[in-house]
């Protein structure tokens, strides 16, 4: 699932990421700078241990936010191309769950589009995630926000 324009591409997907493919799609001569976020899967989350993470998504409405964050940072700082990928289903420990890369003419634009469009992708985007306990059984579902209040899921009560 993807979506682009001149010099922005968003994109869903369930394979692994591929980092240097991210950071192919914005290189530009006129760059002088580069900027990567890889967000992996850690293996605890307030000291109880994590042994994978399952993303899901309002896909299409996911992407559109998606292309919105990359074109407010492209235009807000001048960038020459933004990329964003976020990996939907099953993320083990130590594996990329989100790319973001950007390039600009110089670094301080760069620096603060990736960071901007980092905090706007966790506040805004349409994707959940279920953080899945080792040794406690079931898991939490949370927005993909860093320390939002999740639902503890027990599994044994779905229907």
């Amino acid at each position: 699932m993807v979506k682009e324009e001149d010099g922005i591409r968003v994109e869903l997907t369930y394979d692994p990421l591929d980092v240097a493919a991210i950071v192919g799609r914005v290189k530009d001569p006129k760059a002088g700078a580069v900027v990567l976020f890889a967000g992996t899967t850690r293996d605890n989350f307030e000291s109880k241990p994590v042994e994978r993470l399952e993303y899901s998504a309002y896909a299409a409405l996911a992407l559109n936010t998606m292309l919105a964050i990359a074109r407010r940072a492209k235009g807000a700082h001048g960038l020459r191309a933004v990329a964003m990928v976020h990996r939907l289903g099953v993320v083990p420990v130590g594996a990329e769950s989100v790319l973001i890369a950007v390039s600009a003419p110089h670094r301080r634009a760069a620096w603060r589009a990736g960071e901007e469009a980092l905090e706007a992708c966790k506040a805004e985007v349409e994707i959940w995630k279920r953080e899945e306990f080792g040794g406690e059984g079931g898991g939490v579902w949370r927005a993909n926000r860093d320390g939002a209040a999740g639902a503890t899921v027990d599994d044994s009560t779905a229907a």
